[in-house]
């Protein structure tokens, strides 16, 4: 009897670890710019999590989608981005290398946690 008990209590220490890592993958708290907002160039986008990130398995692209005047343009990947985890380990701080030209763009992010699950997400800003 004393193997069961023992075997019971491991198997439910077990399934409680697992909910509480599945339960702990990053989720994007807020943004600046905001969601669907319309600003003036911003200097640096920055992404604020959930919880702590792990730097090396996280980041984020820029991707303008419209630009004023150019219906045909094609979604264009912005380079010469810096990204770097922000001194309180939940924040993604991108930093473009010169200003965003006018149009509209996607921010497409990946975040890993503790729990070193990777989790994708985006949402879309205008700059003026």
């Amino acid at each position: 009897m004393s193997r069961f008990i023992t075997f019971t209590i491991a198997s439910i220490s077990a399934a409680m670890l697992a909910a509480g890592a599945a339960q702990a993958h990053p989720k994007l708290v807020s943004s600046n710019p905001a969601a669907d907002s319309s600003v003036v160039k911003p200097a640096k986008l920055e992404l604020n999590f959930s919880e702590t990130l792990v730097p090396a398995f996280s980041g984020a692209d820029i991707v303008m989608t419209a630009m004023p005047g150019m219906s045909s343009h094609a979604p264009m990947k912005m380079k010469g981005l810096a990204t770097a985890v922000g001194a309180d380990g939940k924040s993604l701080v991108i930093t473009p290398k010169g200003s965003l030209p006018a149009g509209d763009y996607a921010v497409n992010w990946h975040a890993v946690g503790g729990d070193g699950h990777r989790v994708d997400g985006s949402y879309v800003f205008t700059v003026k």
